[in-house]
């Protein structure tokens, strides 16, 4: 079995009490299936020095971008430019738009958004978009930004269903985090089980939400296995099944060949 983790923040686990290192996370996370991970940014420095503390490595992938609620300072498109066309940068953001914590910068959220749309045009890079109370801005501006062209993800999905059949019409993934497991998400379990197999997503978005039966540690990317087995059984398919599609549609989506890694 080869599990993926396409979205989690590596760079952001606790190192000093729980990990040596990158590579025993790595190892925990192998040790369950879990042989690929998407590390992704949440500002353009981060980016930086999360890319020098993780390395080159065959099975870690970045994403490039300014999260919404880190506006605080302006940044010009060439750097994001620049910075996400550096070799194995497969993705944009995350971005999106965050109403809830910062609604005084939307101005600002939405210019990065919009941003981040463009140079993913035009590099052809799919983006990881992240919303909150913000539902309808995002999806006008994917769409007046023509994001199809470019193809993205909406992670760590906790919107309704007709949010989801508005993003798969305009060709999207829906990535589904630890918040399926929560005891109260049963209106987020009826749409994963909405969602096709080939447009589905999984990931831990550690070190945040952990899933049951861990919940209240910190996440991290060996956990999204109990994350597979739990969509699995709401989509009424083995864990294997769901594994090989959702690693299939990660792979079609960021363009990220692993058949070294399923052959080793």
């Amino acid at each position: 079995m080869f599990l993926v983790d396409s979205h989690c923040h590596l760079d952001s686990l606790d190192y000093q009490t729980l990990h040596k290192n990158v590579d025993e996370v790595l190892e925990k996370a192998a040790a369950r299936e879990v042989k690929f991970c998407l590390a992704v940014a949440t500002t353009l420095e981060g980016y930086q020095a999360m890319r020098q503390q993780i390395g080159d490595r065959d099975n870690v992938a970045f994403s490039c971008g300014v999260h919404p609620l880190n506006q605080d300072n302006a940044y010009p498109i060439a750097d994001l430019r620049r910075l996400a066309a550096e070799p194995g940068v497969v993705a944009m953001g995350e971005t999106g738009l965050d109403y809830f914590y910062t609604p005084e910068t939307k101005a600002q959220q939405q210019t990065s958004f919009r941003y981040h749309i463009q140079v993913g045009r035009e590099l052809k890079k799919p983006v990881i978009v992240h919303t909150r109370d913000a539902r309808a801005d995002t999806l006008s501006i994917l769409k007046e930004e023509k994001v199809w062209d470019c193809g993205g993800v909406l992670h760590c999905f906790t919107e309704d269903k007709t949010t989801a059949e508005a993003l798969l019409d305009m060709g999207f993934y829906i990535s589904f985090s630890g918040i399926i497991t929560f005891r109260n998400a049963e209106a987020l379990r009826e749409v994963a089980r909405y969602v096709p197999l080939d447009r589905l997503l999984i990931e831990t978005d550690s070190p945040y939400l952990a899933p049951v039966p861990h919940r209240g540690k910190e996440n991290q990317p060996a956990m999204v296995r109990d994350i597979a087995e739990y969509v699995a059984v709401l989509k009424g398919v083995s864990t294997e099944q769901l594994a090989e599609a959702t690693t299939h549609n990660f792979s079609r989506l960021f363009g990220v060949s692993m058949a070294h890694l399923q052959s080793a």
